[in-house]
């Protein structure tokens, strides 16, 4: 393969990568748990902190923080997921980049 054709193949490459960020990051994720549900943008973003207050008790808000810590780790696990699944097949043999 010659030099000009190998550039034109990372050009493409990256161009790909940069679409499949983009379509991630306009991406939105929900994460939940209990009476806590949060959305997060593929920038894991924090969008909004939904609470039931029907299912919570005034007097333990230390389970409430626990939840809403929870659910938005539910969420970066998706945004982590799902940018793994898109970019994995451009990152393949180099681990650690996304």
């Amino acid at each position: 393969m010659n030099m000009q054709a190998m550039m034109k193949q990372a050009q493409k490459l990256q161009k790909d990568m940069m679409d499949a960020q983009k379509e991630i990051e306009a991406m939105e994720f929900e994460g939940k748990a209990s009476i806590v549900s949060v959305k997060m943008s593929g920038r894991k973003e924090l969008i909004s902190v939904e609470i039931d207050s029907e299912g919570f008790d005034k007097d333990d808000v230390e389970m409430l923080q626990d939840m809403i810590v929870v659910a938005i780790n539910d969420a970066m696990k998706q945004v982590d997921k799902i940018t793994e699944e898109k970019m994995g097949a451009y990152t393949k043999g180099m681990p650690g980049l996304f």
